[in-house]
């Protein structure tokens, strides 16, 4: 196997990926990096733990500049809460050396990735509904299933 093989799985997961399942790859992401990380510190690989808990804390940026405000200001309020914690976590961890900060980190990481798990379920079997609902809906002459429900066009 060659080693572009990867490279094009990933390439080609993203670029079919729901904006939800972007966000569960980033909190895997972060996850992979933070365990990477703790196994670089206990080794004593601090330029290796340095780098990957970068890494973990440019995904939690990206997370973060994601929300949108505009939209649930409320809701976007509490999650970056939970986005500045985990980033300073992993900060402490870096600065510190200190393998419990990204334990704590893992924890919340861990939750919020089982929560956006479980959203990508809903959303995928809400849209199923929605598809299936479509394709038995009754349109008029010439006009595409998708057509008549504008709003489904995109998905």
């Amino acid at each position: 196997m060659s080693d572009s093989q990867p490279n094009q799985y990933l390439r080609d997961a993203v670029m079919t990926a729901t904006p939800e399942q972007l966000h569960l790859m980033l909190y895997d992401g972060a996850i992979r990096y933070a365990l990477q990380a703790k196994d670089a510190l206990n080794a004593k690989d601090y330029e290796t733990s340095y780098e990957k808990l970068t890494r973990a804390q440019n995904i939690i940026i990206e997370m973060q500049s994601g929300l949108r405000f505009d939209v649930n200001p409320e809701l976007c309020g509490k999650v970056a809460s939970i986005y500045n914690f985990l980033y300073r976590k992993l900060l402490d961890a870096n600065i510190q050396r200190d393998p419990s900060a990204i334990d704590d980190a893992l924890k919340v990481l861990r939750i919020e990735r089982e929560t956006w798990q479980i959203l990508v379920e809903k959303v995928g079997q809400i849209r199923q509904a929605d598809r299936e609902n479509v394709e038995m809906s009754p349109t008029r002459a010439g006009e595409s299933p998708k057509a008549s429900v504008g709003f489904l066009a995109e998905g």
